[in-house]
């Protein structure tokens, strides 16, 4: 059941809609989709949001096989390759205006990530060779330019001298580092590990993987912190829901592609810790709770936390079967999502986020974080999981 309404939705909602988003004219996708469904085809486009469509295409060809999702991906590609990539100075620019032309010139690590994570799957999915040098540019790149030896820095002007890190700090806080790119640093390596098979890529999963267990876990509590100074001393009393159920997937997932045993053995336990956790202290009236800073709950419902969350449950499933409470849970928040989240107004996608009276917050449908990648991505894991199962 859960297989096939999410194999549905996928079909015939969320791909007919990021297609309907191509702007043919410029090239890439438009960048923005007020609440009240008005496009603004001059908005900014974003160059995260560029990635996450092109690793959105790349695994829906991948997962359902149609020659029209390559020809999409195809078409995020080109702009990327054209336009979000700096001849220049080298690595992908924050966004860029409706025409191509670079509108914030910010270098940013997280960037760099998701266009190694598109690239390495758009490489898997047309096998297109001058996709997976630019990744292999690109991880270089961070390697040499956004990296000390505490970890990842993120933060850096067009030419690569560091700026303050204001993009992905929040909370009052500004941080050095932050777990929130750290963790998406390792997913992007995971995928070039994948496709291409490198010992040194290899090698740096490693040196996360000691990051996340020995800096960013908080053993004591049970959770991930979340900002941090250069070297990973915690700034802020804050537990994100989303990002620790996401992270323990991507860890998970992360462990099962580099196949080290040691590895897994030290992680793991603190991947079903983070699960278990999350499911008795967030999953709350049938959805996950957004974060709690200083103790005090954020109730909004959003859309991204809600699909990791389905996600993060399934593969707790999967990891422990005998705890069926989480498959119960997976299930129950789709049942969440596909009576409130999905936006049934003709020519929209997901809300943003709900209140917890179930009512839509306004926000844009599309905006520079507002992409496929996360709701996507939920549809592509449940259905390669249960397919797995079946």
């Amino acid at each position: 059941m859960l297989k096939a309404e999410v194999k549905e939705h996928l079909k015939n909602d969320i791909i007919p809609f990021w297609q309907s988003m191509k702007d043919e004219v410029y090239g890439g996708f438009y960048g923005y989709l007020g609440f009240d469904l008005k496009l603004d085809k001059e908005a900014v486009k974003g160059c995260i949001l560029n990635s996450r469509i092109l690793w959105f295409f790349s695994n829906a060809y991948m997962v359902l096989g149609e020659k029209s999702l390559l020809e999409s991906a195809r078409h995020a590609f080109l702009f990327l390759n054209e336009y979000c990539v700096d001849r220049e100075y080298n690595g992908v620019y924050w966004s860029l205006n409706y025409k191509g032309e670079p509108e914030d010139t910010t270098k940013h690590t997280y960037n760099q990530a998701f266009a190694i994570y598109a690239l390495s799957s758009y490489y898997d999915a047309s096998h297109d060779k001058e996709a997976l040098e630019i990744a292999h540019n690109l991880y270089h790149l961070i390697e040499t330019k956004c990296k000390d030896e505490y970890g990842y820095l993120e933060a850096f002007s067009r030419d690569f001298e560091p700026v303050d890190n204001n993009k992905l700090s929040e909370n009052g806080v500004l941080a050095e580092k932050t777990m929130n790119t750290l963790l998406h640093v390792f997913e992007a390596y995971t995928e070039l590990y994948r496709v291409a098979k490198e010992e040194c890529v290899a090698d740096q999963l490693r040196f996360m993987l000691d990051i996340i267990a020995d800096k960013v876990y908080n053993s004591k509590l049970g959770r991930q912190e979340v900002f941090f100074d250069r070297t990973w001393n915690t700034l802020i009393d804050l537990y994100s829901y989303g990002h620790d159920i996401e992270t323990a997937w991507l860890v998970d997932r992360g462990l099962e592609v580099l196949g080290d045993a040691d590895y897994t053995a030290k992680l793991t336990p603190m991947t079903r810790t983070i699960t278990e956790n999350i499911y008795n202290r967030a999953y709350i009236d049938h959805s996950l709770v957004n974060e709690a800073e200083n103790g005090v709950v954020d109730t909004t419902r959003v859309w991204w936390v809600q699909a990791e969350a389905i996600v993060g449950f399934l593969n707790g499933y999967q990891k422990s079967p005998e705890q069926k409470k989480y498959l119960e849970a997976a299930e129950d928040i789709w049942d969440y999502i596909k009576n409130n989240l999905i936006d049934k107004r003709n020519g929209s996608e997901w809300f943003w986020e709900l209140d917890k009276d179930r009512n839509p917050i306004e926000k844009p449908i599309v905006e520079p974080w507002k992409c496929p990648y996360h709701n996507g991505r939920m549809c592509f894991e449940v259905i390669r999981r249960l397919e797995d199962a079946s």
